[in-house]
């Protein structure tokens, strides 16, 4: 394919903010667009709103009259009225991505993820403008979806090696809870809050998952594929590699003496839950049989809906509560090891440096950090988040899109057994040389010599 027109030349009316609710539904803008559509509609509000785009007023000039350009929600390049002829080209796959002619439009392209464009601008078919992008120095801005946890935390580290390459001033966009826990980590970046915009903006991206799955504009392949963390460096353009962020502890003095683990059992949907009725009973037992003590540190100590609810597991002490994430991330600090889900406190875990067990059916390994303690059991069904043929319902906490209602329902995470994870654990604790009833035997000596 050696042009692809990427808008009819005639149309010039849409909203560049939209707004994308519960990860649901992002539609396709048009690639030209009013110059006066540019304002911002933040008093429109939806439930839920997992992302707002809001590319604000071009910010470049171009040295020509009337003529300007920037990077923030792809490129965009203002010509006034006139023969004008616009053109966008990707320079690292040698193709020309748009080119038709323009007259007092604001264009803009149809990716929005990181390309690197070239913008060129004639007038009359003589070539009058050319810019390729360089971030180096310049302020860009990645902007991170509100309301989620274990996303925030898998894609983040990505932003950094995107500051690295590129030298450029960056700033990320987040919630405030998010940035008390990252922001110690990374003095080179600059936080703002969610909808705040720094000025001068020469270019901006988007960070999120995007439905529907097939949506192109906002990341250029299917996450269910490449793996939840490793969608960052797709969308930003970087080589796609494991990373891990860093989350540093505020109180490094451990507060609990005795040795002990860390679990997490709760989840946003059922089907992340570990549904095998014995396991976390048997798990907890059989780690307070080795010397631990066992700490919940979920925010809910029960939570479900509907008819299913699901509550901590008997015999771990409850340290659930809406305490600050950097409480728990002191508590992790000195943890031998954690136990979790595919979910947010894995990825806390994962961030504060100290092994994790991983327990999932309904995801695959390569949606989550690589761990070698990772259980799943490939016996019954399993992988449904990353089957390219279903789509996640966020709306059904009980979604299992190919069992449902069945007596097999969930069969990826009940068939886990407890057996299964212990002899996971018995493994970790040998790889790290873990002894905790040795530990409690020694700082009774040490009580006794005082």
């Amino acid at each position: 394919m050696a042009e692809v027109k990427a808008a009819e030349k005639g149309r010039q009316s849409e909203h560049l903010e939209k707004e994308v609710s519960s990860r649901g539904n992002c539609t396709s803008s048009s690639k030209t667009v009013d110059k006066d559509s540019c304002k911002d509609n933040s008093d429109s509000t939806a439930a839920k709103t997992y992302m707002r785009f809001y590319a604000g007023a071009v910010t470049q000039d171009s040295g020509l009259e009337g003529i300007r350009f920037d990077f923030n929600y792809g490129a965009r390049v203002e010509v006034p009225a006139g023969d004008y002829r616009v053109r966008f080209l990707d320079r690292e796959a040698c193709l020309t991505l748009y080119d038709s002619n323009a007259s007092g439009v604001l264009v803009t392209s149809s990716k929005k993820y990181f390309v690197d464009f070239r913008i060129e601008v004639y007038e009359r078919d003589k070539l009058i403008f050319a810019h390729d992008l360089d971030l180096q120095g310049k302020k860009v801005l990645i902007k991170f979806p509100v309301g989620i946890l274990g996303d925030i935390l898998a894609w983040f580290p990505y932003a950094e090696v995107f500051r690295k390459k590129h030298e450029c001033d960056l700033y990320c966009a987040m919630a405030e809870e998010m940035i008390e826990i990252i922001k110690p980590g990374y003095p080179e970046i600059n936080f703002v809050q969610s909808e705040e915009r720094p000025d001068g903006l020469y270019a901006s991206y988007y960070m999120g998952i995007f439905f529907p799955c097939d949506d192109r504009e906002h990341q250029p392949t299917d996450f269910r594929v490449v793996g939840l963390h490793k969608n960052a460096p797709c969308i930003l353009g970087l080589k796609v590699d494991e990373q891990c962020i860093k989350l540093l502890p505020r109180d490094k003095v451990r507060r609990i003496k005795d040795p002990y683990v860390c679990i997490a059992a709760q989840a946003s949907s059922q089907a992340k839950y570990w549904n095998n009725g014995r396991g976390w009973l048997n798990v907890v037992k059989h780690l307070k049989t080795l010397g631990y003590r066992v700490l919940c540190i979920d925010r809910e100590n029960n939570y479900g809906m509907g008819s299913r609810f699901n509550i901590i597991p008997y015999g771990a002490e409850d340290f659930t509560g809406r305490r600050p994430l950097q409480e728990r991330i002191d508590l992790l600090y000195h943890a031998d090891f954690f136990i979790g889900l595919s979910s947010g406190l894995s990825w806390v875990a994962n961030g504060v440096g100290i092994p994790v067990v991983l327990i999932s059916g309904f995801t695959l390994p390569v949606n989550e950090f690589e761990t070698p303690y990772r259980v799943i059991s490939y016996h019954v069904c399993n992988g449904c988040w990353n089957d390219t043929l279903v789509v996640f319902d966020h709306k059904d906490f009980e979604w299992c899109p190919r069992l449902k209602g069945s007596d097999r329902q969930f069969e990826c995470s009940r068939y886990i057994t407890p057996e299964a994870v212990n002899k996971v654990i018995d493994r970790l604790m040998e790889d790290y040389k873990l002894k905790p009833q040795e530990q409690a035997v020694n700082k009774k000596k040490t009580k006794g010599e005082q």
